[in-house]
């Protein structure tokens, strides 16, 4: 069976986790609230795509594309 994907929110996560950055710093620079990082580190809430864009900007995230048909043939698709 194939593996699943991430979800973007999951690979938000886990960029916050792995800046090195502490989580009070990145609240500080991308202006949201530490109850708000809190809820969504945790799965309990969802973030705004203007927080959601200032978070890549903080952490250097960029959204890529992926080849949607080579992932396909991986499946054994057509």
């Amino acid at each position: 069976m194939g593996q699943k994907r991430a979800t973007l929110t999951n690979q938000i996560r886990k960029a916050i986790d792995a800046s090195g950055m502490s989580r009070y710093r990145i609240c500080k620079m991308a202006g949201l609230s530490q109850a708000t990082m809190s809820r969504f580190m945790s799965g309990k809430g969802g973030l705004s795509l203007d927080v959601l864009d200032r978070l890549g900007d903080c952490l250097g995230l960029d959204i890529v594309a992926r080849d949607r048909e080579a992932g396909n043939k991986r499946r054994g698709e057509k």
